[in-house]
């Protein structure tokens, strides 16, 4: 038996037999797949109803991500106020959000790193929406103390005791901290080192980093292999290290770019005058208060609910057919733009795009793999009794358990006594299923097995005490949650060819650097805009710069 099934069916065993605990409580517990039955709808799609209205605007997004918010947010910005934006089937993404009453929580993504000095455009997002309150392009930013994340930051289950940070360092032999430390000083060397372009070897956003071949051929190899030739062998480390790729990538460190395994621990350099090295900024939310404020930042726009079913160039611009649900039976509407940004992943792009040969995209080469997870948030009542002598943190991870612990959403909430609901949003990368099997899983799933799944790590860490404390389950399935970069990710030539678009099509999603972040998304989003803005004034497009680089 595997090592990997070895954990999985022991682990299973716990669960069960705290899963019996859940099925006495006979708790609520529900299941949401946002953009599902519109995304097997759009796929399977072969004709669409003819156009009921036709709609005419100077630039069309398609997508209400982060990439289509951050879009719609620089249009704004510089006087582009003819701007229609069809949201998708999920507004928000991957960054959206939830309540119960007035407790908020997440459920897609909850945290965004202090962005690097290479990430201006996520500084100025911050410094336009208060978050940094001074220098926000000098080397040292100050941030809103409410979102920087406060002690305890985070901590983990290790041999039935809590221990702060994610790598176990307390009963850890000292041959296996050596080789913690020997890890984390050649990680200092790359985050420093720079190609022969002048480049940091690995930078947010991904486009910026250096092209100097000895860092690009890290992206022949997995993350497993490059670990096995530099002889890191401590199992803490190995786990610590599989834990990141399953945390910011969804699967295996043995199925992940080696580039993209150090890119976790190298790409972002970021100081703050008021936060240590490695802090984070964090809402109840999690990111849906970002992407809230960036909706918010382009108020002129205007918004057909629907998605993007078709998408063209023609002879004067670009022209879209959209569906839209009214009354349950769907119409289409005809858009007609000068130019626009289609800001989807492109796991949906090959089934919009009227012509993706043409413009360099062959999706049974250039789609990428596409981890599927849980994000399942547990409304709590009351706090779940901790273990002796060990304060509940912000973020909670369990050794070498399949799922990737949990968060408070009510952590930043600074008061005298703990208030009287909380949620923990747990998250669960299947990342144990080859990604076709764990979306067939998650398809035919009861929602009993979904709460089963996504409760493991909070079983080994409450036992029978937390279902007492449960008011329901509000599991949000992702079944397309990121893009995998496995090795040669980098040189994926469609999209290569989608990032040079000239128009009158732009593109922008996290895809197009094949790490599903924030930052990246946001950076193509801000691209895109840019070069609508450079085609619309001048016909042609300049190099794409943060508005404020010219002072």
């Amino acid at each position: 038996m595997r090592r990997r099934e070895f954990i999985l069916s022991t682990s299973a065993l716990a669960a069960g037999a705290a899963g019996v605990f859940w099925h006495e409580q006979r708790l609520e517990s529900t299941a949401a797949y946002p953009g599902r039955e519109q995304g097997h709808w759009l796929r399977d799609a072969h004709t669409l109803p003819e156009p009921t209205e036709t709609i005419e605007t100077e630039v069309l997004i398609a997508g209400a991500g982060i990439a289509g918010l951050t879009a719609a947010w620089q249009l704004a910005k510089r006087g582009v106020r003819d701007v229609l934006l069809v949201p998708g089937p999920e507004p928000h993404g991957n960054a959206a959000g939830g309540r119960d009453g007035a407790l908020q929580f997440p459920t897609g993504a909850h945290y965004l790193p202090l962005p690097s000095r290479e990430s201006l455009h996520i500084r100025e997002m911050l410094e336009d929406f208060g978050i940094i309150q001074a220098d926000p392009f000098g080397v040292q930013p100050t941030f809103d103390e409410r979102y920087l994340v406060h002690a305890p930051a985070e901590r983990v289950l290790f041999r039935g005791a809590w221990q702060d940070g994610y790598l176990p360092r307390e009963a850890v032999s000292a041959a296996e901290r050596a080789e913690h430390d020997r890890f984390f000083a050649l990680v200092e060397e790359y985050a420093n080192a720079r190609g022969g372009d002048g480049r940091r070897a690995f930078v947010v956003p991904l486009e910026l980093s250096s092209t100097d071949e000895r860092f690009r051929a890290l992206d022949r190899v997995t993350f497993d292999a490059w670990l096995d030739a530099g002889g890191f062998k401590a199992p803490t480390l190995r786990w610590y290290l599989d834990y990141c790729c399953r945390d910011d990538y969804g699967r295996h460190a043995d199925e992940i770019s080696a580039w993209a395994g150090l890119h976790y621990f190298c790409g972002r350099n970021a100081q703050a005058a008021n936060a240590e090295r490695g802090a984070v900024l964090t809402w109840p939310e999690g990111l849906a208060t970002l992407a809230t404020r960036l909706d918010a930042a382009a108020p002129a726009k205007r918004t057909l609910p629907g998605s993007v079913a078709r998408l063209g160039a023609v002879a004067d611009g670009v022209e879209a057919l959209c569906v839209t649900e009214e009354h349950g039976t769907w119409r289409t509407v005809r858009v007609k733009a000068r130019h626009a940004i289609a800001a989807m992943p492109l796991f949906v792009l090959q089934h919009v795009l009227t012509d993706p040969v043409g413009h360099g995209f062959i999706a049974a080469r250039d789609v990428p793999a596409y981890a599927p997870w849980l994000v399942s948030n547990f409304i709590l009542r009351a706090f779940p009794e901790e273990r002796s002598g060990s304060p509940l943190a912000w973020d909670n991870v369990v050794y070498r358990e399949p799922g990737l612990g949990y968060v408070v959403s009510t952590h930043q909430d600074i008061r005298v006594g703990p208030p009287s609901r909380t949620a923990f949003t747990a998250y669960h990368a299947l990342s144990d299923l080859a990604p076709e099997a764990a979306r067939h899983w998650l398809d035919t799933a009861s929602v009993a097995e979904l709460t089963r799944t996504a409760a493991r790590d909070l079983d080994l860490a409450y036992g029978w005490r937390l279902p007492l404390c449960v008011e329901r389950v509000a599991i949000t399935v992702r079944a397309h949650a990121m893009a995998v970069p496995a090795p040669g990710f980098l040189g994926n030539p469609g999209r290569l060819a989608l990032r040079a678009a000239a128009g009158p099509i732009f593109f922008a999603h996290s895809d197009l650097s094949g790490l599903s972040l924030f930052e990246e998304a946001s950076w193509w989003g801000y691209r895109a805009a840019a070069q609508v803005q450079s085609a619309r004034t001048t016909g042609k497009l300049s190099q794409i710069r943060p508005t404020f680089a010219a002072s």
